[in-house]
Parts: C-alpha cells; structure tokens; sequence
C-alpha cells in the first residue's frame, strides 16, 4: 500500500453539484437492432481463399493510416479565457503506487476513421470519461483498435468530464499535451489530482491558475499552445489528452435505502399508479 501522503484537490460540494446536475446533449437512440443467422455451410463449398484474410488484413492497415496527422492538421491547446472554479486540498492516500487505470485521446483538425463513441470505459466500467464543449454537448471520439481519437476544431473550448457509477472514490491525473493540468509542469503519473467521489461527477474546464480560477482549454495552432509557450512544455508533445487513474483510501459509501419512517408515504404521482 502507498503510504506517502498526497496532497489532492477536491472540488467543492457546491461544484461537484453543479456539475453533476450539467446536461450533456446525447445522441438519440438507436433503434432495435436485428442480424440474420449465418447460412449454414454446404459440405461441397470450397474453403476461402487464402487471399481473403490478407485483404482483411490490408484493409485494417489502411483504416489506421488514415488515422495518420499530417502536419497542417495538427493542433494543441491553448491557456484560453480566464474562468471560476473553486478547488479545496483533502489529504489522502493512494491504496497502490500503480495505476489502476489510464488512456490517452488523440486530437487534430482532421476527420478520424474508427467506431464513434460517446465515452470512454475506465476502471472496470466504473468511471465514465468524455470530452464536452462549453455547453455539455459531447465531443464525438472515435475508436480505432485500442486508440481513441477526437476530431477538434481550431478557436472550439472544451471541457474533460469523469463521472463516478461506484461507491469508491478515485483520483484522475489529467494531462493536456504533455502538461500537468493541475500546475502546468510536466506531466507524471506521480502528480497529485483531481479527487471523484463515489456516485458524483466533474468537469475539468482547464489549466489551473489558483485555487479559485482556471485557464480554459481551448484548441489552437500548435505554435500558440501553451505547451509551446511554456518552460515545463514542448510544441511536438501537442494533440494528446491524458488520464491516469488511482483508487483512493475512503469510506466506501452505500445509498440510505428508501423509508417512510413509519409515515404515511408520499401519494403516486399519477392517481391510476
């Protein structure tokens, strides 16, 4: 068990509550999926030709390197306009040194190949993480393989938004092209983070700049990103968001069951109910 303490940042209950009462704009559902049963093999059916898996083979190759950045369409994040945002330090410890988690998002000015996505599934399904636009609206990402990507644009704000199913409590160290989003040095997956209590949920709007105010990430040119303009940071570490995630030692907590207390209940919110 790690027993160095660590000194994290906690949202406060009144952000936590405002984040978690955010609307994020999702896509419709689908509707009822139906699939035909395979056809049955003939017994004098020739075997496929071997030239068909390698063409299978060829064509996931190709869907990759459309996945490629080209020079033009490479973009970072900027240190954007200055926003509220009140944090408080807890002390804590990590249950382990290492990592029970972590991804990185791949973003540029082009449009990604792969499966789109809302989300992405951390710590067992557990922790939900999506990037939102000023408005909640989810950013689509696209998964290709075990890689994640995000088609972004250039001026377009965003946000880094975790949410928490579990009774646990987690830490999400976040990092934005190579920079600690927490104190703008060069990220670690020693750095201290962002504390996500269980059944709660936060956004990450920027760079820290106090304990009562952030830089919001907005996406740019790569010469204007703050990794390129910062002593900790370098210009060809831009296009890459980072999550590591650690389980904290905390009480574990478990919803009140639902009781009238011997009282009369309250009536059906529809008189046919």
């Amino acid at each position: 068990m790690y027993k160095s303490k660590i000194l994290l940042w906690l949202f406060l209950t009144c952000l936590i509550s405002a984040c978690s009462t955010t609307k994020i704009a999702t896509s419709e559902t689908a509707s009822e999926a139906e699939y035909a049963p395979a056809p049955q093999a003939e017994t004098s059916a020739k075997p496929a030709p071997s030239s068909t898996h390698a063409k299978a083979k060829a064509n996931a190759r190709a869907a990759s390197t459309q996945n490629n950045v080209h020079s033009d369409e490479r973009l970072g994040t900027k240190w954007g306009d200055d926003l509220s945002s009140y944090v408080t330090q807890v002390d804590l410890k990590r249950l382990s040194s290492s990592p029970i988690d972590e991804t990185q998002i791949r973003y540029a000015s082009k449009q990604f190949s792969g499966r789109g996505i809302n989300s992405i599934s951390l710590a067992s399904g557990k922790i939900s993480f999506s990037v939102v636009d000023d408005r909640g609206r989810i950013l689509p990402l696209y998964r290709d393989g075990q890689n994640y990507y995000l088609s972004a644009n250039d001026g377009q704000s965003y946000q880094l938004r975790y949410s928490n199913t579990s009774n646990q409590t987690f830490e999400i160290v976040a990092s934005v092209d190579g920079l600690d989003v927490l104190d703008g040095s060069r990220a670690s997956r020693s750095k201290s983070g962002y504390v996500l209590r269980p059944y709660s949920s936060f956004a990450i709007e920027g760079f820290r700049k106090s304990n009562s105010s952030v830089a919001s990430f907005t996406f740019s040119k790569p010469q204007n990103s703050y990794a390129a303009n910062s002593a900790s940071g370098s210009i060809q570490n831009t296009g890459v968001i980072g999550t590591v995630v650690y389980e904290l030692k905390a009480p574990k907590y478990y919803p009140p069951k639902k009781t009238n207390d011997g009282y009369a209940p309250a009536p059906n919110a529809f008189p046919a109910d």
